[in-house]
């Protein structure tokens, strides 16, 4: 048995990468435990392993004490009876007692095989979590092995299954068994029953990724994407950047005759892509999100930053609005500001409802400033009669 747990430890470090040592705290901390159970849970033991020659040794630790003091003699030891040993020991001295039983081997054997075993589980499961953890965020493709009414069963390389709920599942796409679809690494949990991947083909940096694979300029951050809004299967909104001035990043992404576009458009099952450019300029950034529409002008709310009301001519506001209104609501995501679409005609009446809202705002303020004055000069007459009596 010795040679033999010492061939597994040496198998354990060089094929499965797992430290020596950690094996080795783990099988003395198991071999204690063993050797309390059996025999005596009172004591004070430590268990040693020989990772070179493969033998195990229990030892009872007993702290030495005055006689008068001696209460457990499981953990304990008189002084006199300590310096019968050795007449060096003084009292909170240990003295360790070889315990190891003679059929002790029987259950050492079984319970390092037992901590082998543990140990192998655990470094794979910390293996595969390491692996994809790393995949995190990133596309991957693999194929489609079953499905229940919680999860779709997805199985990556290296024969690693992942889940994919029903949130994260195309509405516009029927999976079949065997299909080999890109999904996106959402989520790695290492839970007690091993690492849990969750994968999705609905999360907007799925379109980002499909993007950098296509287009250079985006892997290599020439082109940005500062932002993406998704409707899964149906219509996504992305923002790109580009701090070259001789690059279209629009026409990066759309490629030469939509090449590029397509290719993500294709693989996503015919999803709508509106490529939009992202600019500094707030207002100019709002319209563009609007896109395919027409903007004539974006008015910002005073009170609320993250509110604008844009106004589109009558003939665009349909579209502006799009269809259930995803085309406001993919703007306000691409931008994160609330967007209010009104048409021409309506304008001018907005633009009257604001001026008489400012001037109330100056009215107010005139008001609160006058009363002000008014109340100064009171308080400066009092002061002045005070300081004045005789008035």
């Amino acid at each position: 048995m010795s040679k033999e747990l010492v061939q597994a430890l040496d198998a354990l470090e060089q094929e499965r990468g797992i430290d020596r040592a950690i094996v080795v705290e783990a099988l003395e901390d198991a071999l204690k435990a063993a050797y309390k159970k059996q025999y005596n849970a009172n004591q004070n033991v430590e268990a040693t392993f020989d990772d070179k020659k493969g033998k195990m040794t229990i030892k009872q630790v007993k702290t030495v004490v005055l006689d008068e003091d001696l209460v457990d003699p499981d953990t304990e030891i008189s002084l006199s009876d300590a310096l019968a040993i050795n007449k060096a020991y003084e009292p909170g001295d240990e003295i360790r007692f070889d315990v190891t039983p003679k059929d002790f081997g029987r259950m050492a054997a079984q319970t390092a095989k037992q901590v082998i075993v543990q140990k192998m589980r655990e470094a794979t499961r910390q293996a595969v979590y390491d692996r994809y953890k790393d995949y995190e965020g990133e596309i991957i493709t693999g194929e489609v092995e079953r499905q229940d009414n919680r999860f779709l069963y997805v199985m990556l390389p290296g024969k690693q299954e992942a889940v994919m709920t029903a949130g994260d599942q195309m509405p516009t796409e029927h999976y079949r068994m065997r299909d080999r679809i890109k999904v996106l690494v959402s989520k790695v949990d290492d839970s007690l029953k091993g690492p849990q991947i969750f994968v999705s083909r609905t999360a907007p940096d799925l379109v980002k990724r499909l993007f950098e694979q296509e287009v250079p300029e985006v892997y290599d951050g020439t082109v940005e994407i500062v932002s993406v809004a998704r409707e899964a299967g149906d219509r996504s909104k992305i923002a790109v950047y580009t701090h070259d001035s001789d690059l279209d990043p629009v026409g990066a992404l759309v490629g030469q005759r939509g090449a590029r576009v397509q290719s993500v458009v294709t693989e996503l099952g015919g999803e709508h892509m509106d490529i939009v450019e992202w600019v500094e300029d707030e207002a100019q950034y709002i319209a563009n999100a609007l896109n395919p529409a027409e903007v004539t002008d974006v008015i910002f709310d005073p009170e609320n930053d993250q509110a604008v009301t844009v106004i589109v001519p009558d003939d665009q506001l349909s579209l502006a609005i799009g269809k259930k209104g995803q085309n406001a609501r993919l703007a306000a995501r691409l931008t994160g500001v609330k967007i209010d679409i009104k048409p021409e005609s309506e304008a001018a009446d907005l633009a009257v409802s604001m001026d008489e809202t400012a001037d109330d705002a100056f009215d107010d303020a005139a008001n609160e400033a006058a009363d002000t004055n008014v109340d100064d000069t009171v308080d400066a007459m009092v002061d002045d009669d005070s300081e004045n009596p005789e008035i």
